[in-house]
């Protein structure tokens, strides 16, 4: 039979021809060692120009598109395409992988550069977001990450002079990114009227803020910042394409050839045009540019490189040529020189020297070229076209000898003939013609057979016959020179072929897998003298198999390079070299065959790292020479751990079903059970399928697992303690080096291995997130702090963990095969080996990835096992056959044997090994394995007295072994742990059932004892008291299913699998009868009843539907209660089996023996909410019938109260058992509960603990899966706070319901009075009365955020602290954090928000003062921390919690930061918030979480509360580990919404609720309720840090004895309650801080209050509107003073230069307009129910009030003369009332046919019109007071208008911009000068225009900081402040100072930035304009509203 093996000989890459140009730039660059570093196809190449040498890195697998260079010019990083592309950081002197990055990027990685310290890499993807990421590359972790730019980014570069800055650019975009935290934040590039907005291909960035970058143009555009500031015109002809800057200057190439060098301020030095140089031809581009020192690298679009000599630049040297454009395809080699001939569709031919590694010759042709032939002597060089021609050129000196064309297709193939008469061309037109080469190639036959096109031909050696192959697979046979088809096989058989390049044929069968019909193997060639041949295909592989290879699935070896399909493959003339042409990448490989003999010399020296992939995986089916697989591991190898359901699905199919018990949730539910119970003792261990899991600890106990449980064993006491963490199979365990902590790894979806201290039991870390279905072996490093696991995914995945922060470091595919072993180097913790079916490899680190070699050995075995030995470089490992082999490095040195049959288990001494095989021997061996020190065999004879328990058999196979504390202990695949002493006796600790299901288990009836029968045909009886040990075993013809004792325990029955059951003696296990009736129940549906004296069958039970699952007697045996598959319960009476029908109600009467039945009305609650999925599978009532405990499939044993009437009882529930729990079986005294797994093969005793004497332990029990609906009441604050949906101010939408076409879409009508630019006419008159007549008016500049007026509290807490010892305050309010100074009263402002903030925190660790958190609203919030002095933000976090940040808490350090999300999940995620790293992450709940809190102490343990929830966290390395509240414990204690926490000593928590009451937890546990702390919601808890006293703010009215503040002792026991007096008649407070002495509150209606400790004295520091939003604002005509009317009912009078409120008027009635009178005496306020007002200022009593209309008043204005009063609302109506008429107010008039509601008003100067602007988008002037509408634009045209606030109007075109299609600007303002218009729109923003604004899109400068809709805008008066009220963020207004033209005050300034949030209605102040002397502020402040006019030397008052 053909040898089916690889062969020995070997490829080796020699020379690579081409530089990939196409489609990439700025690839090319010096090294330090000044050798050149570019790429081509996949292979990363460094050239030597000295020495003419190559050197390549192969650790891609698909092309590199991207290169960049570290900063010390040895490291390069390249970037690839493909599906999961990757980074590689390599070094450039060893070719060798440092790094690995991926795992981040899909499609490809465009573009990377390294920062300038070489720290950082950053990378752009290829996907749709072109997303940007930052790593640490040496760790192979993502700093960053975030979307770049819709279209493709062609250029990235670190500013190599600032800190944290990144510039990219692209398609029509630049952009300049800063790095803070985690966050990348983009600011896009402004090219303003300096250049044309275009696609900008590269950059470079030097000094002060500057970026240099070349444009699609040919210009280079100059940015300062982010700003355009010149362009240099022309630099290249067309498209600058690269820039490369150096130490001298700046490089850029062009499209047009030519470089340029430009100084370091970027003056031109001088030009290079290469097309005008001798090697330049027309159409040369440059693509790549690198300038060092006097010599400048070029490569080209069409793959060649020239080196440049600065001062000889006319000379370039060409130092790399390759193909370009299209596709290569023709390859053809000379016959007796070493000459390779290649052409391609650039149309050009080339010839390549293969000994000099250079291009000889180059000739260009008409067309396209496919394929090539030289002929046997030579002379002639054919080439076939693309066109279906072909030309024969003479190949010394490539002229034309002929050029024929007789086909339309292309030629893909042609051959000269061995005797050199004749030429084969093969055409797509499916036919070859043969050609005589003496007649000058005349056509002298045709081939016409093939139906497809001709892909391959060979002749035979006598030049008779040709073969060919075709693209329908057949291959065809024709005699030579005539064409015709040869039918007749016969006389082919002895035809010899001269070559072999056809893919079909018997030949070459091996070559195609196995069981594919698959067509991609494009091109071979055989060598008959080595007897190999080589194949190119389409996924880029060359393949090396022996030849001839006649079956199918060959093996082979292969090599990387080529990164897409090869296109052809040849032999060189002399067999030296294999050639490869890629189609796509044009590039030429060279590879030197190196023949066996010489392979064997080149083996020490190290092979590259792909070229090891030598043995392919892809086949082993048939293979003689495999070593019979040992029936154990083929076992092992086919189990599967997948299950249908996992325990992580539960969440998710409980909600599903949620929807049907609804209904059920609010009928009473049975209440748990009192009594619980507790693991006591467990039989078993997972021999059978895991190896080395058993370990001593540091204090001697033995560590080892079996079912879901970490099982720690005490020899000595014969106890056991457990680590119930998992909850799904353990499947691996391994033991830190100090032997204190375990590792073990569990089965599941998302598999988790949890790393915990063996004394404790507690979990230390939990490491998520990598692994599939499973994880199948575990290993720590020697120091302790890594640990590398392998996944049972399809691809064995390899993560290496640092597991005490649970980052993963380093991950890779290990295997197809299952992997057993994975052990960590002990000397280089980089290095590791795994070992598995058919593969040992060794690994070692780089960056993200690990880099595998496989080792040497001829062919692979399977390995058991491996350890490292005493140095670094030797590993041994132990195989299938019982082999050890030794390795040096990654090579065989030789193997010893060591057992009969596989080697499952090895341990290294200090001083040599220990092994333990199938055989049942456990060997000592020296440190070389030279000879074996010893042997035991595990026997029976030499168990020793003490043992507990019985050996099944003599030597059991060993799967684990380990040493210490003098013995050696092993475990056996039986499930057996034993100890063997050095002398040899052996003593048995544990054992349990072998592999297979244990279904039996019967308890005695007066003994503590109990049976179980196991599938493993065995049945054992247990000891159940203290001695915890296997009393008797009986082996089993048959697996046994049940079990059952008599009712006198003698006798014991047993049912096997194959319908047959025995009694036996229950002492002896022998066979014996006695007893009554015994039933008997089988799979096939019926129930037997035996008479037991004489074992005949005295019944039989019918009528079940399905078989039979559980049967019990009643006490008198004669009746029998059945239960089967289908759900039936039905009975039966003995002895005849006559079926009973017995109604529900008598069925709990009857007096059962045992209850082992899970259906009937008593046991109705057992099944669960989601019983689609899970079966119960057994139950049994206690003797004293209290108890029903059950088992069900997914391994909950659960106990509940009897009985279980109703549906879905609570219940408590334990986990132990992985899978299904078979049977559960109460002891006779009920003291235990023994319970079996299913697969898990343990037996385990749980000990019953009554109510005394259970003291809360962990292992205690999950509460029941509903929450009851009752929740403690109702509030409406939480309900709204719980139900609010927060607006997302970039999603924003009108806030009045407007109609019509928006004013910037709307068509002008020319007007027709146009007049001529000169005119004769009088000059139009002023739009705008202007009050400063005579003085230079000067526009405003800019504005600043002066003042904000307002707190939000109403849908947000703990939001309100104390900084610097309680000198300053800090609070925010719409998306602005407010710090407030209380000495000065000055605010200063945090803008760093793009929307609302909802939550703050302050650090409250010493080494971080003053550090803030705030989250805010957003589809992708942030968090920002800063710092609350300088405002400099820290960090910027961007998080995952869709819609907002609800709640932020720093940890003890103040290292960490806890956030809580609006998503859905309402996730909770920590951050190590220093570097913006995400710590962990976990859905919390599904509804809302209000707050998580750390506690005060820890750095891992935090609390969160929310609706019906409150949850205890830890933070175990990267997972988030919870326990639900358990109330149990508190008789009536129900789940309620809890609304915020504290803490106290001894790990005690407070819990405010919404009843009043507050929870005290210990731990998870609930201890006590302190009832009604408050009478409502306790909203706020805080914990003062140093004396541990507790503050608590709730919702209570105020009385003598109670107040909603409270203040607490340290255990929440005595109180001392504050009233505030703030007026209201239900005060409810939402924050609290404790600082010296002061307690500071923020309450629900925006109020901040400072109240003392000692004295109770209230003083308010902060006031805003409470309520709805802020709609009217009124700024005094004269003074500094304002007022605003909201919907809360409120008018409110402000004061700017004092910064406070002076006075409120409660209206009882929503107020939507207000404003003053001309001379400021009066007030005119609308309300929204029709009614309008009119105030004296002096008195505030009441002048005037009417209602004429029923809806909402819009806007209210007095006439300039004061004479009219002019009221707009809703009912698109204006009315008019004479103010001189007196207080009753007549309307006089009223404007009809309005299109709309009313927005705003204006009157003229003279008060003779009014203007309106309306939801229709129309503005529309009226006459007053007659109320007729004027029409005429010319006369409007004409009208000064005393004051402007509409928004529409040609006027105000300019101020709509193009994007308020969904929002609008709802407000306006004109200044006092006329020269400016400040307006507010829906998204929140304040923009500031000039006046009038007539353009469309008129420029602007924006000022953020509302939240969304602004409703009101308005200079004060003399323009000095911009005051602006917010709609949606309520209580909210902003003063704005504004800053003039030349103005040259300093004030104290702040930007302002607006945001947008459901309740925080704003005011804000902007201040303007120089500093008059302010008189204001000597006024006495009782008069309240007072107005005064500046006069010469007086001041008049007019009080009115």
């Amino acid at each position: 039979m053909a040898d089916r093996t690889a062969p020995n000989c070997h490829l080796r890459l020699e020379w690579v021809y081409g530089y990939r140009g196409h489609q990439c730039r700025n690839n090319l660059y010096y090294t330090a060692a000044k050798e050149i570093v570019y790429f081509v196809a996949g292979v990363g190449v460094v050239y030597n120009t000295r020495e003419h040498k190559q050197k390549f890195y192969l650790g891609h697998n698909d092309d590199i598109i991207s290169l960049a260079l570290h900063p010390e010019r040895v490291l390069v990083a390249t970037g690839q395409v493909g599906k999961e592309p990757y980074i590689c950081v390599w070094d450039s002197y060893t070719v060798q992988t440092v790094s690995i990055l991926k795992d981040m990027h899909t499609h490809g990685i465009a573009c990377l550069a390294f920062d300038l310290d070489g720290q950082c890499l950053v990378s752009v993807g290829l996907d749709s977001k072109n997303t940007i990421c930052v790593w640490d590359w040496r760790q192979g972790k993502v700093l960053a990450a975030a979307p770049g730019h819709t279209d493709r980014i062609f250029d990235i570069s670190w500013d190599l002079y600032q800190q944290s800055k990144l510039v990219s650019c692209g398609v029509k975009h630049i952009k300049f990114w800063s790095l803070c935290g985690n966050a990348l934040t983009p600011k896009r590039g402004v090219f303003g009227k300096t250049g044309d907005l275009q696609t900008i291909l590269c950059l470079a960035c030097a000094k002060d803020e500057i970026t240099y970058s070349g444009a699609l143009n040919g210009d280079i555009y100059v940015w300062k910042g982010i700003s355009l500031i010149r362009t240099v015109q022309g630099a290249h002809g067309s498209g600058s394409l690269s820039m490369n800057a150096c130490e001298e200057g700046f490089a850029t190439g062009g499209r047009d050839g030519c470089i340029r060098l430009w100084d370091l301020n970027f003056k031109p030095i001088t030009v290079i045009d290469l097309r005008e140089t001798d090697q330049g031809y027309k159409g040369l581009s440059v693509r790549s540019v690198c300038w060092r020192g006097d010599h400048i690298l070029v490569g080209t679009q069409d793959s060649e490189i020239f080196e440049v000599v600065v001062h000889d630049r006319t000379k370039p040297f060409l130092i790399m040529q390759g193909h370009c454009e299209g596709e290569l395809w023709a390859l053809a080699v000379h016959p007796t020189k070493p000459l390779a001939m290649t052409g391609s569709d650039d149309r050009s031919v080339r010839i390549w020297s293969l000994v000099d590694h250079a291009l000889i010759a180059r000739c260009n042709m008409e067309e396209p070229i496919r394929c090539a032939a030289v002929s046997t002597d030579g002379i002639h060089l054919a080439l076939g076209m693309k066109d279906g021609s072909f030309t024969v050129l003479r190949v010394r000196d490539m002229t034309e000898v002929v050029h024929i064309k007789d086909r339309k297709e292309a030629i893909h193939e042609l051959k000269y003939s061995p005797d050199g008469a004749h030429l084969a061309v093969g055409s797509n037109d499916n036919s070859v013609d043969i050609y005589g080469v003496v007649q000058r190639y005349k056509k002298v036959g045709e081939c016409v057979g093939s139906s497809s096109f001709i892909t391959h031909m060979d002749w035979s050696t006598d030049s008779k016959y040709l073969q060919t192959n075709d693209g329908n697979g057949r291959r065809l046979f024709y005699r030579m020179p005539s064409g015709k088809e040869v039918t007749n096989r016969e006389e082919l058989k002895l035809v010899q072929w001269s070559s072999w390049t056809c893919v079909l044929g018997p030949e070459v069968n091996g070559i195609w897998p196995k069981y594919s019909d698959i067509n991609d193997i494009n091109s071979v060639d055989a060598n008959f003298n080595s007897q190999v041949l080589v194949t190119a295909d389409d996924y880029g592989l060359v393949k090396l198999f022996r030849y001839p290879c006649v079956r199918k699935g060959a093996k082979f070896k292969k090599y990387l390079g080529h990164s897409a399909h090869i296109t052809n493959v040849r032999w060189s003339h002399d067999y030296q070299w294999v050639i490869t042409i890629g189609g796509a990448d044009h590039s030429v490989f060279q590879w030197k065959f190196v023949p066996e003999r010489k392979s064997k010399e080149t083996l020490h020296i190290a092979p590259q790292e792909t070229l090891v992939d030598s043995h392919s995986e892809e086949s082993d089916s048939d293979q003689s020479d495999v070593p019979e697989m040992d029936s154990e591991i083929e076992q092992e190898t086919q189990l599967t751990y997948r299950r249908q359901v996992y325990k992580e699905d539960l969440p998710q199919l409980k909600e599903q079903c949620k929807e049907k018990h609804r209904a059920m949730a609010m009928k009473k539910r049975e209440r748990a059970p009192a009594s619980g119970l507790r693991l006591h003792f467990i039989h078993g261990y997972r021999g059978y399928d895991c190896r080395s899991n058993l370990f001593y600890t540091q204090t001697g106990e033995i560590v080892y697992h079996v079912a879901a449980v970490g099982v720690v064993y005490n020899r000595q006491q014969n106890t056991q303690r457990f680590y119930l963490g998992h909850d799904d199979d353990i499947l691996c365990l391994a033991i830190h080096p100090v032997k204190d902590y375990v590792a073990t790894g569990q089965v599941g979806r998302d598999s988790s291995i949890h790393v915990w201290e063996t004394e404790f039991l507690k979990p230390l870390s939990v490491l998520k997130g990598f692994h599939q279905f499973g994880v199948c072996a575990l290993d720590f490093s020697a120091d302790g702090k890594r640990l590398a696991s392998v996944g049972l995914d399809d691809n064995h995945t390899i993560v290496l963990w640092e597991w005490r922060k649970g980052e993963k470091l380093s991950t890779i595919r290990g295997s197809k095969d299952k992997i057993f072993v994975i052990k960590i180097n002990p000397y280089m913790p980089d290095k590791l080996i795994t070992a598995g079916v058919k593969h040992m490899k060794f690994w070692h680190r780089a960056g993200g990835g690990l880099i595998g070699k496989k080792g040497s050995m001829g062919k692979t075995e399977t390995m058991m096992s491996a350890v490292y030995g005493w140095t670094e470089e030797m590993v041994f490992s132990g195989t299938c056959a019982g082999d050890i082999c030794i390795w040096r490095d990654m090579f065989l040195v030789k193997t010893v044997k060591a057992h009969d049959g596989p080697v499952f288990s090895m341990h290294a001494l200090e001083k040599g090994f220990v092994t333990g095989g199938k055989d049942g021997i456990v060997a000592l061996w020296d440190d070389t394995f030279e000879r074996c020190l010893k042997t035991y065999a595990i026997k029976r004879a030499v168990l020793a007295p003490g043992s507990k328990g019985l050996l099944l058999e003599d030597n059991p196979s060993i799967r684990a072994i380990s040493l210490g504390h003098g013995h050696i202990l092993v475990g056996t695949k039986n499930g057996e742990i034993l100890e063997v002493d050095k002398n040899g006796p052996i003593t048995l600790l544990v054992q349990g059932h072998m592999e297979g299901e244990v279904w039996g288990l019967a308890t005695h009836p007066h003994l503590p004892l109990c049976a179980t029968v196991s599938d493993d045909k065995t049945l054992r009886i247990w000891d159940l008291s203290p001695s915890h040990c296997m009393l008797a075993v009986r082996k089993l013809k048959k697996g046994g299913r049940c079990c059952c004792f008599s009712p006198d325990g003698k006798a014991l029955a047993v049912g096997l699998n194959d319908g047959s059951f025995l009694i036996v003696n229950a002492d002896t296990l022998e066979d014996l009868y006695n007893g009554n009736y015994l039933a008997v129940a089988s799979g096939d549906s019926f129930v037997d009843i035996y008479n037991v004296m004489s074992s005949k069958r005295v019944g039989v039970c019918k009528g079940s539907m399905n078989y039979i699952t559980h049967l019990d007697w009643d006490k008198r045996g004669k009746l029998l209660q059945v239960n089967t598959s289908a759900k039936e319960q039905l009975f039966f009476e003995a002895p005849r089996g006559k079926k009973q029908t017995i109604p529900a109600t008598e069925v709990d009467k009857i007096d059962w023996s045992t209850w082992t039945c899970v259906l009937g009305s008593s046991c109705e609650g057992i099944w669960p909410v989601v019983s689609e999925v899970t079966e119960v599978t057994s139950a049994c009532l206690s003797n004293d019938r209290k108890l029903l405990a059950t088992g069900d499939d997914l391994g909950y044993v659960k106990v509940f109260k009897h009985p279980v009437k109703g549906k879905y009882a609570k219940f408590k529930r334990y986990m132990a058992h992985s899978t299904h729990v078979t049977n559960v079986r109460w002891s006779h005294d009920d003291s235990l509960l023994a319970s079996v797994g299913g697969f898990d093969t343990c037996l385990m005793i749980w000990s019953h603990e009554t109510e005394g004497c259970r003291e809360a332990r962990q292992c205690d029990s999950e509460e029941s899966d509903i929450e009851s609906e009752d929740d403690g009441g109702y509030d409406s604050d939480v309900t709204r706070e719980n139900e609010i949906i927060y607006v997302i101010k970039a999603l924003s939408t009108n806030m009045r319901p407007m109609t019509g076409v928006k004013p910037h879409l709307q068509q002008k009508e020319p007007s027709v009075d146009e007049r001529p630019p000169v005119s004769r006419a009088p000059p139009m008159p002023e739009k705008l009365q202007t009050n400063n007549v005579g003085k230079k008016k000067r526009p405003i500049e800019d504005l600043v955020l002066e003042l904000v007026f307002g707190y939000r509290g109403n849908d947000c807490r703990n939001n309100v602290h104390y900084l610097n010892e309680g000198a300053d305050i800090i609070y925010h309010t719409a998306s602005v954090g407010v710090v407030l100074n209380l000495t000065t009263a000055c605010q200063s402002f945090y803008l760093e928000h793009s929307d609302d903030i909802l939550c703050l925190t302050i650090n409250q660790h010493p080494k971080f003062p003053n550090v803030v958190a705030t989250g805010q609203v957003a589809t992708s919030p942030s968090i920002h921390v800063w710092e609350a002095m300088n405002k400099q933000t820290l960090s910027v976090l961007r998080c995952h919690h869709s819609r907002g940040v609800c709640s932020v808490s720093f940890s003890a350090t103040g290292k960490l930061l806890l956030s809580v999300g609006l998503d859905p999940q309402h996730t909770l995620t920590i951050w190590k918030w220093q570097e913006g790293a995400k710590v962990a992450s976990r859905a919390g709940h599904t509804q809302r979480i209000f707050v998580a809190e750390f506690r005060p102490d820890s750095d891992t343990q935090f609390v969160s509360v929310g609706i019906k929830h409150v949850r205890f966290w830890t933070l175990a390395g990267r997972a988030l580990l919870s326990k639900k509240g358990v109330l149990s414990s508190i008789e009536d204690a129900r789940m309620q919404t809890m609304l915020s926490v504290a803490f106290g000593a001894n790990n005690l928590t407070f819990t405010g609720t919404i009843s009043g009451d507050v929870c005290v937890w210990k731990e998870h546990i609930l201890v006590r309720i302190v009832a009604k702390a408050h009478t409502g919601p306790v909203f706020t808890m805080y914990t003062t840090l140093r004396d541990g006293l507790i503050v608590t703010g709730g919702k209570e009215r105020p009385s003598k004895e109670g107040g909603a503040l409270k203040l607490w002792d340290q255990e929440l026991k005595r109180c001392r309650a504050f009233r505030l007096e703030t007026g209201q008649i239900i005060d409810c407070v939402r924050s609290v801080c404790r600082g010296k002495g002061k307690i500071l509150v923020g309450t629900r209606n925006a109020e901040i209050i400072e109240v003392g400790e000692k004295n109770a004295a209230c003083n308010i520091l902060v006031n805003g509107h409470m309520d709805g939003p802020i709609w009217g604002l009124g700024a005094h005509p004269t003074r500094d003073v304002f007022l605003s009317a909201a919907e809360d009912g409120t008018v409110r009078l402000w004061d700017i230069s004092e910064r406070k409120m002076l006075n409120k008027v409660n209206l009882g009635h929503p107020a939507r307009a207000v404003s003053y009178s001309p001379e400021g005496d009066m007030v005119a306020i609308g309300m929204k129910n029709g009614e309008f007002i009119i105030l004296l200022v002096s008195s505030l009593k009441i002048w005037g009030k009417k209602r004429d209309r029923r809806s909402a008043i819009q806007d209210i204005r007095f006439s300039p003369d004061s004479h009219f009063l002019a009221v707009g609302s809703s009912e698109n109506a204006v009315d008019f009332y004479d103010l001189t008429l007196g207080p009753q107010l007549n309307r006089i008039n009223c404007c009809r046919d309005i299109p709309s509601f009313v927005m705003q008003m204006d009157f003229s100067a003279d008060s003779c019109y009014v203007q309106l602007s309306t939801g229709a988008y129309k503005r529309v002037v009226y006459e007053v007071p007659s109320g007729k509408q004027v029409s005429e634009q010319a006369v409007i045209d004409r009208i000064t208008w005393a004051t402007w606030t509409s928004v529409l109007g040609d006027e105000v075109v300019g101020i709509w911009s193009r994007n308020t299609d969904k929002a609008d600007v709802t407000c306006a303002c004109v200044s006092h000068s006329g020269l400016n218009i400040v307006t507010g729109d829906d998204f929140g923003m304040v923009k500031l225009f000039d006046f009038p604004c007539t353009e469309k899109f008129a420029k602007h400068k924006r000022f953020l900081g509302h939240s969304a809709h602004l409703t009101n805008i308005r200079f004060t008066n003399g323009d000095r402040f911009v005051v602006s009220a917010g709609g949606d963020d309520r209580r909210c207004l902003f003063c704005c100072h504004s800053v003039p033209h030349t103005s040259c005050c300093t004030f104290f300034i702040i930007l302002p930035f607006l945001n947008q949030h459901i309740e925080t209605v704003s005011l804000v102040c902007f201040t303007v304009c120089p500093v008059v002397s302010v008189v204001g502020t000597l006024l006495i402040k009782t008069i309240l509203f007072c107005s005064f006019e500046f006069q010469p030397r007086t001041i008049k008052y007019r009080i009115g």
